[in-house]
């Protein structure tokens, strides 16, 4: 089984090399060279979309959104048949458009975004959200067992992608709401990690706000999932939601990380958005 990796960023790269330590053979191409080189130990760097398309029977994608995985699908020129494993968070436009894409080139399209940052990435235990034909099933498990510790399979495809939008809102939601609290706490003269110590072991604990947390009351934002993608996610969600949901959290989430990548952090992580929350940085 020999499989193309398109995308090799900060999800893309340790996904990438997990599928290559399960033995399968991966070509990795990047639009940066630079960020698939660090790859040539486990796999192959290709110098184009097309090379590393060429002869392989599996695709993958995870690229920043819609329009990149277009591109790179487009320049792939993948060959009738090839199972295209697409797990980049596109939304629901792009993701209808590219199924109607694959229909057009032959390719058996599979939705499959992911949940996880960095580290699970790196450390195997992502979840898979797939959607697509039952027959593909046993040739995606491979390469979905090499990154993740479950899949899910929901259906046709776009329902992969739905689910995403689901749980997209609920992390923003916590993150925003982490840092909205954070920064009422300071505004009141609070001592901010008194919020962390009080949810901890009860009810409304989450580990999550305490990831996103530290990083807000250290300033300092490793990029686990950077703000700017956060961002786009966020416009996702709410256009996900049209007028059937009201996503005030969403928005409120997405106008905060807005603010923060036209303040220069788009490249942070996403917990950046705490330094818009807090007006008086």
């Amino acid at each position: 089984m020999s499989v193309a990796f398109l995308g090799t960023g900060i999800m893309g790269a340790p996904m990438a090399a997990n599928i290559a330590k399960a033995g399968l053979g991966v070509r990795v191409w990047n639009r940066t060279r630079a960020k698939a080189e660090p790859l040539a130990d486990v796999a192959t760097v290709a110098h184009s979309a097309a090379s590393a398309a060429e002869g392989a029977d599996t695709l993958v994608t995870m690229l920043a959104d819609g329009p990149a995985v277009a591109e790179a699908f487009e320049a792939a020129s993948p060959a009738p048949g090839t199972l295209w494993l697409q797990m980049s968070t596109v939304g629901l436009d792009w993701t209808d458009r590219l199924a109607a894409a694959a229909e057009k080139a032959g390719v058996v399209f599979v939705d499959a975004p992911v949940l996880g940052t960095r580290q699970p990435a790196e450390q195997a235990q992502l979840q898979v959200l797939a959607s697509g034909p039952e027959e593909a099933r046993p040739k995606a498990t491979p390469v979905f067992d090499a990154v993740a510790v479950k899949t899910q399979w929901l259906g046709p495809a776009g329902q992969g992608s739905r689910l995403k939008l689901v749980m997209n809102a609920w992390v923003l939601a916590l993150t925003n709401g982490t840092a909205e609290s954070l920064g009422l706490a300071a505004a009141l003269g609070v001592e901010p990690s008194r919020f962390l110590e009080t949810i901890k072991g009860g009810g409304l604990d989450a580990g999550y706000a305490h990831v996103k947390g530290a990083a807000m009351l250290s300033g300092e934002y490793p990029p686990s999932f950077p703000a700017g993608l956060a961002a786009k996610d966020a416009r996702l969600v709410v256009e996900a939601a049209g007028d059937d949901v009201d996503g005030a959290g969403a928005r409120a989430a997405q106008s905060h990380l807005e603010a923060a990548v036209e303040a220069g952090h788009g490249e942070e992580d996403m917990a950046v958005l705490y330094r818009a929350v807090l007006k008086s940085r």
